[in-house]
């Protein structure tokens, strides 16, 4: 190839992986010609399958800024699966390519700037295609803002039933409280009638025992009396009918 020829042909390489939103290097020792064809149609319209030659390869990846993530993959027969559109597709592809045709070796690659291996590669095949996911983001999205009109028109009616219940519930309070004082004024009345009667009770009570302390002494002086009368006319008796003895 002269010189000319591989300007042009690292130029092109390094262009494939600047635009690329993805590429994937393969060694494909053993397959045929027909095989490479089949792999070609398996990736499908965004991908392109190209066999490389190391040396300008190593070149292309450099000048792309690519170096760290794939220079160490450039050994033995290399192929680059370029992928435009939908890596998921691309992934698919060389997956059940390799499963089918154990040849074909899936060594690594890179995904918007950053290095990724061939386990991750097959993690990506086990995706759902771009368009499915698109499908179900959009479905998810009309949910959510369905959801979120309907709580938007509920709110009105919400706030109306929030008023509705803070009026009823400040209405009982001022009821409960103007009841309170006269329910206090009725149970107060009972107790103060019943502490002005409790004296006159008292003094009703200890009335008939002051009385009767003050009659008792009396009745033991009239009973005692009787009985110093007798005793003082005792002696005037017996001096009455000892006198006409003597005289006799």
């Amino acid at each position: 190839m002269a010189n000319a020829e591989k300007v042009a042909a690292v130029a092109e390489l390094t262009e494939r992986f600047r635009s690329s939103s993805g590429a994937v290097l393969t060694e494909y020792r053993g397959l045929t010609v027909a095989q490479l064809a089949e792999l070609r149609r398996s990736l499908g319209d965004d991908a392109t399958f190209a066999v490389v030659k190391n040396t300008l390869t190593k070149i292309a990846v450099t000048d792309a800024g690519l170096s760290d993530q794939l220079s160490s993959l450039l050994a033995g027969p290399s192929a680059v699966a370029f992928v435009d559109g939908d890596v998921v597709e691309a992934a698919k592809g060389l997956r059940d390519f390799a499963k089918a045709n154990p040849l074909l070796v899936i060594k690594g690659g890179v995904l918007d700037g950053k290095a990724i291996s061939p386990a991750e590669i097959i993690k990506l095949a086990d995706l759902e295609p771009r368009d499915v996911l698109l499908a179900k983001l959009a479905g998810a999205m009309k949910a959510s803002l369905a959801g979120a009109a309907a709580t938007f028109n509920a709110l009105p009616v919400q706030m109306a039933q929030l008023a509705e219940a803070l009026r009823a519930k400040r209405a009982a309070a001022e009821s409960v409280a103007s009841e309170a004082p006269a329910e206090s004024v009725a149970s107060e009345a009972p107790a103060e009638s019943v502490a002005s009667e409790a004296p006159a009770e008292s003094v009703a009570s200890e009335a008939p025992a002051q009385s009767v302390a003050s009659e008792a002494p009396a009745e033991s002086v009239a009973s005692e009396a009787p009985a110093q009368s007798v005793a003082s006319e005792a002696p005037a008796q017996s001096v009455a009918s000892e006198a006409p003895a003597d005289e006799a």
